[in-house]
């Protein structure tokens, strides 16, 4: 029975991906992953609910990596390091999960809409923490706004979505290398901060 609820969220996958959350119906899902109606009504109460499994997937994913990471490391700069790295792979692990939730998110209805928002709103939320926990124990730069940077490090991995190709140059890991050390760099305090304001053509409004 797992493996067929799994079957047909490969299929929905697919099918969605194709044609849009709209353009297939229950019947399409059905036939294509070779079951009934009866089989697809014992693991989803409706296409919503199927939709909603699809988006839930892999934000529950990276949001109990960041607790792991969490509860795993004691400094900031170890957690920051975990979170980042289990963030760039969701969008490997979950390359189409992601790319539907992004292509039909608008269809998920209010009561799914919420749950998504709840657990993303979490993942920010323990985000903003570190940092402001790193600034705080003087781990990374105080004269950041830290629901600024924290926002941007998401920004920033979000992106990947967009150009990331499983078959590319690079693999998901050496991804997470260069992003885990854009983003230490700068964060960390630098022990030449008066040469570094210097080469920069405008010195931001947050230095004093």
């Amino acid at each position: 029975m797992a493996n067929l609820r799994e079957t047909i969220i490969q299929t929905s996958l697919m099918l969605f991906e194709q044609h849009g959350f709209h353009g297939v119906t229950v019947n399409q899902i059905v036939k294509s992953s070779n079951t009934s109606k009866g089989g697809f009504y014992h693991h989803f109460t409706s296409k919503d609910e199927l939709l909603f499994v699809i988006h839930d997937t892999f934000i529950t994913y990276v949001l109990k990596e960041a607790k792991v990471a969490n509860h795993t490391h004691t400094s900031p700069v170890d957690k920051i390091q975990s979170i980042i790295r289990a963030f760039v792979k969701v969008f490997d692990l979950y390359k189409p999960h992601i790319s539907v939730f992004y292509q039909e998110n608008l269809y998920l209805k209010p009561e799914y809409e919420e749950q998504i928002k709840y657990k993303r709103d979490q993942f920010k939320q323990m985000v903003l923490r570190v940092i402001e926990e790193g600034q705080q124990l003087g781990n990374f730069r105080k004269e950041l706004p830290a629901i600024i940077t924290s926002m941007a490090i998401l920004g920033m991995v979000n992106w990947i979505y967009k150009w990331y190709k499983d078959n590319g140059q690079y693999t998901i890991d050496e991804i997470a290398d260069v992003y885990v050390d854009l983003i230490l760099h700068s964060l960390l305090p630098s022990e030449k901060e008066e040469e570094y304001q210097q080469t920069m053509l405008k010195v931001p409004f947050f230095y004093s």
